[in-house]
């Protein structure tokens, strides 16, 4: 892995970085980078088949970015993923260990609170948060 600095440069190479087309300080939409066609196909392939696996990060990825994003997009999206992850794995010689589709929400627990919080008040309820005791 040492011909490429970064695994953003690898994920470049094989034309899955987004387009960055930018007009008067508005970010407008780019295509993705033309990179290695033949190359470019796999990860698109296998970011469809890892939407499928259950319980599984690049799933839950997926699910959150095409809400917002639209689905080809977020395929797109979880396809440049899927080099990063290898480049580390290669570059590091370990075992890919899955992080879990709940790992965002591991990472940032107090956003997931704020988050439900807000979704409970949009209903129409009343919420005061009271702390566990250990």
């Amino acid at each position: 892995m040492e011909q490429f600095a970064t695994a953003e440069h690898l994920a470049s190479w094989a034309g899955m970085c987004p387009g960055n087309h930018e007009s008067a300080g508005k970010r407008k939409a780019g295509k993705t980078t033309k990179g290695n066609r033949w190359l470019k196909r796999i990860p698109v392939q296998a970011a469809w088949a890892s939407t499928r696996a259950r319980g599984t990060h690049l799933r839950a990825r997926y699910r959150r970015l095409a809400r917002r994003r639209g689905r080809k997009k977020a395929l797109a999206a979880v396809g440049h993923t899927l080099p990063v992850i290898i480049y580390h794995v290669l570059k590091r010689g370990t075992n890919y260990e899955e992080p879990g589709a709940d790992f965002p929400d591991r990472l940032e627990p107090e956003r997931l609170t704020r988050q439900l919080v807000k979704r409970r008040e949009n209903l129409g309820h009343k919420v005061t948060l009271e702390p566990v005791p250990a």
